[in-house]
This record gives structure tokens, C-alpha cells and sequence, in this order.
């Protein structure tokens, strides 16, 4: 429809390991509607390059873009990055008028003291599974260019036999010179590489340029604007998925690979041709009610395919545990076909059983434990317990929220803890898989590093059995056990960790450190470990490669990478040290010092990035700060990001479903990312009004909102309101929910029970789910059924106008019947309109045009809400086309017919 102006263009562009995003807004102007659309073709991207130099395996990434406001006024360019949450970032700056901004890193919590009264927004945030994004804006001038240079450092981790680098390409539109190079330098030599992309047409394959030699890979991958093109016709871009590089390297030596540059080594160990070791496992699962529905049907195909898995000389074990320990055996098994289909037999029975989750992972500990003593296990066999667990309570036993109780009624965190590392003894290996993002993860982890193993999440999404078949694929093959690589006491210094209870087959050993003698010729490598079936006992003389001999034209890349890969892998493992307080302590210092001394954004460390002066003079700030585990945790409790159920790409759910909210003043919204657009609409009524939100007679759900005012009428004269108080119903379910900006009453089971904003909380039931975040959101789970979830924003107690208020968003809505109706209802079964004749406003850079919508053609203009999923305090700007008079012509009828005289009452209850 050529006719129709194609609203909300974002100018995405997602790169290595991620995307990089230019996009115009436009400051706000407080429930007014803002210009997007021809702004966003007035911005054009220049170049956008993303170089990556992997030298023995440390990757360095530096991604430039440069962009040109073409319009005749200033407006302000987002620059959004993706990158690996494993990679720290050393480097951010921006050139704008000849003028270069850098940002600096410095100490987290000082950087947050000094700046907290300038910053205005954070600049890193969850991204996906593997991913965090960085991102910044910045006012440009008309006709002016800027530049923004973000670089990023990360040691590969070899898993299943192969290095991988991933670069997600989603330019959304076409760029004029566009790039992406990776070249790889191993001097070990290079076995294979292999590069391949989601979008790859017979057309665009010729286009990937790859060149490998014994030691060096190069690929690149750089088409024209033209070739970018969707079709003949068309503005869009083919570019659109993965692009993915693989690649492994030889390992001729027995001892491994060391490579010496000034002063500082690194040595890869990772022999090849050694027999797996037998490994007795305990499979330990979680049945209890919080496991029902998809989650346990995951864990029992994931068992089915790993129980196929296990080798001969294999032994196993099965518990399951609600509020009772199951044991399918009272000893493990060997691994014989006749046992593994016995297993596999009582498998296919599992489902969850319900329970008070007072658990106890002891028992698999002592099973372990008892057969090691009673001699019935291999003597060179590696003993290891795989946990999978959801962590949550059930309704009558919230109290235990989110732990594995160690012994019966046992809840405290450091205690349960305590107990297994004294029942394991240090003898065996405790991975943890926690179901969710529910679980306690930071417990987990803990116990599992306490225990010679790691914890990893299991994202709740269509493959999460492919996720845990995955994470035994890695460790399914042991080859050696207590890995010991030494050196020569007088010649290194500032070791990283050089001890490892087991490798596993298509893994790697990496151990740094630095020289303090220069005398190469005594430097003697000893490497130890138990084998399958004797010790494994290699010595080797290290000798350094002549990196200028090997690339004679390239010498000035190498520089301090060795020096770098140390300080990254030192900090790595002091951030993860475990113990008394003090020893912890003191890691944390040293990894702070090495942070600041090499640049790396850490969790310790912030980028503090300063903005050019405004108009009135003044400078703004920006901290980027790395998330942890915990923080990124805590986003997805509180409703994004949602991972996409396609296990090949991670986005977030609401860039892929429609996504409907009201938040602020109280402003409506309906995102529809299939479009590329959002609608929106603002209500405006007198303080009290209690409104219809949803109300979905077949399914029994019901939602009403209450408006509120501002305390006084504000200096410019308009009172605001905002919603402060919702009611939530599931009448088949017997849920009843209201939810204000004090508290949280929920009726269920006959029964009340309150919860505080002012407290973290989970709360399980059979019908419904819980989950608070501190003075933050509350997640909504209605069983079988639509999620809910209600920001809460506070405001200065004492602020003159302005009071607390809630904001509504509803996930799943594809769930609920079709006669789901109320004011935000009427779309969970989407809307079609079309946008064309675009002409100015009132305001010119606020442009107006014709909705056909209904049958009616209603005239509309180009603005923006905010979204606060992300950023409770700022939000984020979403584009949409705003109609006018509470929405008149988009919704049904008149808004007054979506008021109701009581919290829990329906439109229909008052006819």
C-alpha cells in the first residue's frame, strides 16, 4: 500500500554478539504527542563497522557508528549495543563537532555517591539469556555528524569442542556502509572455521569472505545498500538473524599450549585422545507443585534423552522430592540396558506431587556417600549430583520461599549451605539447575561452587529441555579429575587459579600468570590429574612463539593481549571467591584495584559518561554499570525481558506480542510490533473514576482500575491523574486481588493474606502466583492463564502535587476468550487500522495524519508514551500514533461506558 505511511522505523542495528541502534527522539513534553517518523528518516547512518580481533582465543570487539541528523533541528540519537554478559566493556566515547566525550571508569559505589543528584538514566540493561545491551543518547545539531566507538574484551569459553562468536544482524533498514570483520590469530593453528547465518540467501552467501591459514582466519561480510534490499521495490533489508562463527584449534602437545607476551602467560590445556572417566551421577528432582504443567513435562523429556545418554560403565541414581524423598533405588545402578530402561520406565511417570518444599538434597549427598564406602562404585569414577529445581514454595509454606531446605524445616540460607558442603566433603561434584526466574539463583550458585561444580538457569521457555540436555552434554564425558598444572615457583608470580577438580571432554583449562624470570630455559611445565585408568603425568618445556615471525605484518595487534587476558580472568575468578568474610573481602579489593588499573566495567566499577551541555549549560551523566546474575534476575521478575520461545534467538516476548499498558497520566497504550507501531490514547476524568479494564465473561477475569489526583492543582494549571488502586477477579479460579500503592490483599482458599511493596515476597498457590519486588512491581499469575503485572511508583513523600501511583501491563493476553472486552480488552485480539495522508500539525515537528480505524477516519497525530518495564523510575520512549478525545473512534463507544460504581464490579452488574 504505497499510500499508507509505515509508522515506527526504528534504525535497528543489531551487531556482534548483539545490536547496535541509532534512533531519533525527541525530550519530553508531557502527554503531547512527539514527531518519530520523520524524524527517523532524517538520521542517516553513515557507517556502522563492528571489528573483531580474537588473538589465543581473547576476543576484542570495537564497534564504531556514524550517523548524520538531517533534519533542520537538533534532536537526540540513541546508540544501543548488545554484547555478551560474560565480556566486560573498556571503552565508550563519542565525537560530535570535532569534539571527543570519553567515558571513564571509576569505582561503582563512588561513581553512584558523586553523580547520583546528575545521572539520568542507567545505560546497561538485561538483554535475552546471554546478553546485556548498552545504550546512550545524545542531543545533535542539525547537519551535524556524530560518532560513537564502544569496545568490549572477553576470554572464549570452549564448549563441546568449539569456540563461538555470535553477531546478530537486525538492521531493521539499510546502511550505507556497512561491515563486519573478524580475524582470528592462533598460533596453536587453526582446524577448522566455519561461518554461517540465519539469513543467508543463495544471493548474500557469496558475500561471506572467509580465508583460513594454519594460524589465521579471516571473515568478513560487507554488502552494498543495494544488495541489503529486501526486493526490487521495497525499503526493508534481507539482513535479519545470526551470524554465527565457529572454530576450534590443534592440541598437539600433551601438556598444552603456552603463549609469552611481554612478561605475562597464559597456558591452554585441554588434551586430546584421552578415555572419559565413569562418572556416578544423582539425578535429583524437584516434584513438588511448582513444578507442574510445562516445567515438569521439560524435566521428564530431558530425562528420557540423558538417561539414553549415560554409558555402560556409567552408575545413576533417580530422587525425586516433594515433601517426601523418593528414591527409585536405594543405591545407584549401573548403567546397563536393562537398568536404564527400567529408569526410563519410572521417568515417564514423573509429575509433580505437590508438597510443602521442605526438602532435603542430604539424601543424595549420603547415597554417594554410601556406596563410595561400601566400595560399590569404580575407584576412578567421578561422583557428581545434578539438581533441578524450580526453588519455590508452595501457598501454605511461603516462608521457605525460594530455598532447598537442607534438612527438615531448615531455612536458613547459610546453614543449609553449611550441611551439604559438610556432607559432600569436598568428594563429589553439585551442579545446580534452577527452573525459572523465580529460583533463588545466588543460593544455588554459592552451593555449587562450594561444591566443585556451577549452577545454570533453565529459562521457562520451548526449549528448556534442549537446555538441559545441553548442560549435560557438557559435562556427560569427564577426562581427568583434580587437574594440577605447575610451574616453576622462582619463575611466575599472580597465578590464576591453577587446581581443577575435573575436565571435561570439549572444555578447557586456562591458567595466567606473570613471569619474573626471563630465563625461558627453565621454565618447565608439570601437568597432573587421574585418568581413567592411571595417573596422568606430562612434563613440557614452554617455549615462546615468535609472534613477529608468524605475522610479520601484523605485530602491532598483539600488544598486551596476555597482560589483558590475565587481569580479565583474574578478576573473573576473585568475584567468585568463597569463603570467610575477610578472605572475600580481600578479593573484592583486588579485583576493584584491577578493574580501575585495566579499564574493565565490572560489578565493582561504573563508565561514568558525560553528556555535552545542554541548553542551559549544564552537563548530565550516564553510568554504565555491569549487571550480575541477581540484577538481571530481578528485570525478569519484574515482568521483561520475557525470552522469545525460539531457543535460536533470544529476544524479548514484547518486541515479538503485542504488549498493552496504561501507565502515568493514566495514558493507554497498544504496542504491535508485527505493524512496527503502538496506539495510544489518554483519559481524562475526575479523581475516583473507576473504570473497566478488563472483563472476560467466559474465562471469569475481571480487572478494574481507580483514578486518583494530584494532592493541589500544579503551577501550570492541568490536574493529573493516575490510576492508584486496581481489582483483579478470576471467578472460576475463586482469585480475588486488590492491589493499591500501600499494599497487596489477595483472597484465595477462604482465606486473606497481605503482602508489603515494602518487602521482596513470592507467594504460590494452585490458582494463582505472586511475586513482589521491593517497592518496585508485582507479577500476576493467573493459572493456565493471563499475567499480569502492576509497577509501583513512588514519588517524594513530601512533594508538593504529585502522589504515588500504579501502573497495569498485561503479558499472554492471547490466552483469554474471544469476548474479552474493557478498555485495554478490546485489543488483546488486536486492531486493524491504516495511516496515511502524513502533513503537519499545529506544532511542525508534531505531524498529523488520517487513521482509518472502525469503519471512521479520525485524524491523528505522531507522539510517544512511556514504557516503564524497564526502567521503573525514567522509562523508555515508545513511538505511537495518538488519538485525540479520550481515544473517541478507537475504542468502542464513549469512555463512559467503561465506568463502574465498585472495585469489583462489571459494566453489566450496573445494567
Amino acid at each position: 500500500m504505497s499510500g499508507l505511511l509505515r509508522a515506527r522505523l526504528p534504525l535497528l542495528l543489531p551487531l556482534l554478539w548483539g545490536c547496535v541502534c541509532l534512533r531519533p527522539v525527541i525530550s519530553e513534553d508531557h502527554g503531547a504527542p512527539q514527531k518519530r517518523s520523520i524524524n527517523e528518516v532524517s538520521v542517516e547512518v553513515h557507517s556502522v563497522s563492528v571489528d573483531c580481533t580474537v588473538t589465543s582465543r581473547f576476543a576484542r570487539t570495537v564497534v564504531t557508528s556514524v550517523a548524520l541528523n538531517k533534519a533542520n533541528a537538533s534532536q537526540e540519537i540513541f546508540f544501543e549495543v548488545e554484547l555478551p554478559k560474560t565480556a566486560f566493556i573498556t571503552d565508550f566515547s563519542m565525537e560530535i563537532e570535532g569534539l571527543v566525550y570519553v567515558g571513564e571508569v571509576k569505582e561503582k559505589e563512588k561513581a553512584k555517591k558523586q553523580y547520583e543528584k546528575d545521572v539520568s538514566s542507567g545505560l546497561v540493561k538485561a538483554s535475552g539469556r546471554k546478553m546485556e545491551k548498552f545504550s546512550v543518547s545524545v542531543n545533535i545539531a542539525a547537519q551535524s555528524n556524530v560518532t560513537f566507538v564502544l569496545t568490549h574484551e572477553e576470554l572464549l569459553q570452549r564448549k563441546l569442542g568449539q569456540y563461538e562468536i555470535l553477531t546478530r544482524v537486525k538492521p531493521k533498514s539499510r546502511v550505507q556502509n556497512f561491515q563486519m570483520v573478524t580475524n582470528i590469530y592462533e598460533p596453536q593453528g587453526i582446524v577448522f572455521v566455519d561461518a554461517h547465518a540465519t539469513f543467508l540467501s543463495d544471493d548474500l552467501l557469496p558475500l561471506v569472505e572467509k580465508t583460513v591459514t594454519d594460524n589465521k582466519a579471516h571473515v568478513s561480510f560487507s554488502p552494498t545498500v543495494e544488495q541489503q534490499r529486501k526486493c526490487p521495490d521495497c525499503e526493508g533489508t534481507l539482513i535479519d538473524g545470526d551470524f554465527v562463527i565457529k572454530y576450534d584449534v590443534n592440541r598437539e602437545k600433551s601438556f598444552g599450549d603456552i603463549q609469552i607476551v611481554n612478561g605475562y602467560f597464559v597456558h591452554f590445556f585441554a588434551p586430546s585422545d584421552l578415555r572419559r572417566v565413569p562418572k556416578n551421577v544423582v539425578f535429583v528432582i524437584d516434584m513438588s507443585g511448582s513444578m507442574r504443567g510445562r516445567k515438569i513435562e521439560q524435566t521428564r523429556e530431558a530425562m528420557l534423552q540423558i538417561l539414553e545418554d549415560l554409558h555402560e560403565d556409567d552408575h545413576f541414581a533417580l530422587i525425586k522430592f516433594d515433601d517426601k524423598i523418593v528414591s527409585w533405588k536405594n543405591s545407584l545402578s549401573k548403567a546397563t540396558d536393562e537398568n536404564v530402561a527400567e529408569a526410563i520406565a519410572d521417568v515417564k511417570t514423573l509429575d509433580h506431587r505437590g508438597g510443602d518444599f521442605k526438602k532435603n538434597l542430604i539424601s543424595g549427598v549420603n547415597l554417594l556417600v554410601n556406596d563410595r564406602q561400601k566400595m560399590k562404585l569404580p575407584e576412578r569414577s567421578v561422583d557428581m549430583i545434578i539438581l533441578l529445581t524450580d526453588g519455590m514454595p508452595n501457598y501454605e509454606d511461603y516462608s521457605c520461599t525460594h530455598y532447598i531446605c537442607g534438612s527438615e524445616g531448615e531455612q536458613n540460607l547459610e546453614k543449609i549451605q553449611e550441611n551439604v558442603r559438610s556432607a559432600a566433603g569436598g568428594n563429589m561434584s553439585l551442579f545446580c539447575l534452577g527452573f525459572g526466574n523465580d529460583v533463588d539463583y545466588s543460593f544455588l550458585d554459592v552451593m555449587s561452587k562450594q561444591n566443585n561444580g556451577v549452577a545454570r538457569r533453565i529459562y521457562e521457555a520451548s526449549d528448556a529441555t534442549l537446555q538441559l540436555q545441553a548442560f549435560y552434554d557438557e559435562v556427560a564425558s569427564p577426562l581427568l579429575l583434580e587437574v594440577d598444572l605447575r610451574y616453576p615457583d622462582n619463575a611466575v608470580e599472580m597465578l590464576t587459579t591453577n587446581h581443577f577438580s575435573q575436565l571435561f571432554n570439549g572444555s578447557e583449562i586456562v591458567v595466567a600468570g606473570r613471569l619474573t624470570d626471563n630465563d625461558l630455559d627453565n621454565f618447565m611445565v608439570d601437568v597432573m590429574g587421574q585418568g581413567f585408568e592411571e595417573d596422568y603425568k606430562v612434563q613440557g618445556q614452554a617455549s615462546p612463539v615468535n609472534w613477529i615471525d608468524i605475522y610479520p605484518d601484523e605485530e602491532y595487534i598483539f600488544g598486551d593481549f596476555t597482560e589483558r587476558l590475565w587481569a580479565y580472568l583474574t578478576i573473573q575468578q576473585l568475584l567468585e571467591t568463597r569463603g570467610p568474610s575477610d578472605e572475600k573481602d580481600n578479593a573484592t579489593a583486588k579485583a576493584l584495584d584491577l578493574s580501575l588499573q585495566y579499564n574493565f566495567v565490572t560489578p565493582l566499577t561504573s563508565m561514568v559518561v558525560t553528556k555535552p551541555e545542554t541548553e542551559d549549560g549544564t552537563d548530565s551523566f550516564l553510568i554504565a554499570d555491569k549487571l550480575t546474575e541477581e540484577q538481571r534476575q530481578e528485570a525478569e521478575r519484574r515482568g521483561h525481558p520475557y525470552m522469545s520461545v525460539n531457543p535460536a534467538v533470544y529476544t524479548h516476548t514484547y518486541q515479538s506480542s503485542p504488549t498493552y499498558f496504561v501507565d502515568g497520566d493514566p495514558h493507554f497504550m497498544i504496542e504491535l510490533p508485527e505493524k512496527e507501531d503502538a496506539l495510544c490514547f489518554n483519559i481524562n476524568d475526575r479523581p475516583g473514576t473507576i473504570f473497566s479494564l478488563v472483563t472476560d465473561p467466559q474465562s471469569g477475569i475481571l480487572v478494574n482500575g481507580q483514578i486518583i489526583g494530584d494532592k493541589k492543582i500544579p503551577p501550570d494549571g492541568k490536574m493529573n491523574t493516575y490510576f492508584w488502586r486496581f481489582g483483579i477477579v478470576h471467578q472460576t479460579l475463586g482469585v480475588r486481588l486488590e492491589v493499591n500503592t500501600r499494599d497487596i490483599s489477595v483472597f484465595q482458599d477462604s482465606k486473606w493474606v497481605k503482602l508489603l511493596w515494602s518487602d521482596s515476597a513470592s507467594l504460590k498457590g494452585l490458582n494463582v502466583d505472586l511475586l513482589v519486588t521491593k517497592e518496585r512491581s508485582l507479577m500476576v499469575t493467573l493459572k493456565d492463564s493471563v499475567k499480569f503485572v502492576v509497577l509501583l511508583h513512588k514519588v517524594w513523600e513530601k512533594h508538593p502535587y504529585h502522589r504515588d501511583y500504579l501502573g497495569f501491563y498485561t503479558l499472554d493476553s492471547h490466552l483469554l476468550s474471544p469476548a474479552v472486552h474493557g478498555l485495554l480488552g478490546q485489543f488483546y485480539h488486536g486492531i486493524e487500522y491504516e495511516v496515511s495522508e502524513l502533513r503537519p500539525g499545529e506544532v511542525p515537528e508534531k505531524p498529523d495524519a488520517t487513521m482509518f480505524v472502525k469503519g471512521q477516519q479520525l485524524n491523528v497525530t505522531r507522539g510517544w508514551q512511556r514504557d516503564f518495564r524497564r526502567d521503573v523510575k525514567n522509562g523508555e520512549n515508545v513511538p505511537c500514533w495518538f488519538v485525540h478525545n479520550n481515544g473517541t473512534g478507537l475504542i468502542d463507544g464513549d469512555v463512559t461506558n467503561y465506568v463502574v460504581s465498585e472495585l469489583f464490579k462489571t459494566v453489566q452488574d450496573q445494567v
